[in-house]
């Protein structure tokens, strides 16, 4: 549905060169929900924008739809945005025009027969619950309706792929759990193609099939969002990754393990499915002269299913903890040694 085959950005300023994107290679298939993370700087907008060519790649392709836009005509370009719609961070509505005027607005700009624009418009603004809200301009609207009214616009030409462009950093976490519900309800129902650039992990975790790591312009590491939340390799994603799954010893626990004078045992174990209901530390304390502390831990789901980190400290002889490492790795779960300050 979308490729990027070697693609490079560089722009323009006070006469040097600014390169934001640095040979990137990506594919996204058609019906996924595409999430893109970076931090501010990192390429994701020059990224996204390069699909609707709102940014022109300066050498490599981007094909969508089985098309490289930089080979088509003005008019062929046209009528191929038509099929990409796309959602802004801060909303750009026309603050003088009604909802239902915002939202008709690309349809009018296509030449769409006035009867046909009004049955599609109603349809969206009911797909995106503001009926009641059709003859009221934004200043009216809260941030989460006025988004609404933003992805109703972008539907209004019946887009294969839709475009999000950090499309809730401007919402309460509330308003962006409700606009990540709809997003998934428009790949379910409508099934489009959705690429999304974001710096919040959370919404990664929320809606995304797959996720990409953008640092300095390059992918660094992409996959479904099981295997990069699962097992994260750079240390960009490791950061993103924790910010959500709160699998690091907070500090105040560190402080007092590093106070305590001795020596400490620390692992990480992570669940994975069926074993994060299993009471594993329970028979690990039972089988074995163990003493178990949990120490911090988190369950959570990602994409149907059950994963969680708990951190654990041991207590007893060398030779009972090693028999406690052998039980649990025969049970397929991953268990980590964590390196502390203690000493």
């Amino acid at each position: 549905m979308i490729t990027f085959k070697d693609v490079t950005k560089t722009y323009e300023s006070n006469g040097q060169k600014v390169p934001a994107l640095n040979g990137i290679n990506l594919k996204i298939n058609e019906g996924e929900i595409f999430g893109v993370i970076g931090f501010s700087g990192a390429g994701k907008s020059s990224l996204i924008r390069c699909v609707n060519f709102l940014e022109k790649p300066t050498t490599g392709k981007v094909i969508v739809g089985g098309q490289d836009l930089a080979g088509l005509s003005k008019k062929e370009i046209r009528d191929a945005k038509r099929k990409i719609g796309m959602v802004f961070q801060h909303f750009n509505l026309l603050n003088s025009k009604t909802v239902f005027a915002n939202v008709a607005m690309p349809l009018s700009l296509a030449g769409v027969p006035k009867d046909e624009i009004k049955q599609r418009v109603n349809e969206l603004i009911e797909f995106v619950g503001l009926t009641d809200k059709a003859n009221q301009y934004p200043d009216q609207l809260s941030g989460g309706q006025k988004q609404r009214v933003g992805i109703a616009r972008a539907l209004a030409t019946r887009p294969a792929i839709l475009l999000c462009d950090e499309a809730t950093s401007a919402l309460d976490p509330q308003t962006t759990n409700s606009i990540l519900q709809l997003l998934k309800r428009i790949n379910k129902e409508y099934n489009i193609t959705i690429l999304l650039i974001t710096h919040e992990m959370g919404v990664i975790r929320e809606v995304c099939d797959k996720v990409a790591v953008i640092e300095e312009g390059k992918i660094i590491e992409s996959g479904t969002v099981f295997e990069v939340f699962s097992n994260p390799l750079t240390k960009t994603a490791k950061n993103f990754v924790s910010s959500v799954m709160h699998d690091k010893i907070p500090d105040s626990i560190q402080k007092i393990l590093s106070e305590s004078g001795r020596d400490r045992r620390i692992y990480k174990v992570i669940f994975v499915g069926q074993s994060a209901g299993e009471p594993l530390l329970s028979q690990i304390a039972k089988q074995f002269k163990v003493d178990v502390n949990i120490l911090y831990g988190n369950i959570t789901e990602l994409q149907g299913t059950p994963f969680g980190n708990i951190i654990v400290e041991f207590n007893g002889t060398e030779t009972e903890i090693n028999r406690a490492l052998i039980y649990i790795n025969n049970r397929n779960v991953t268990i980590k040694e964590v390196i502390s300050n203690a000493s």
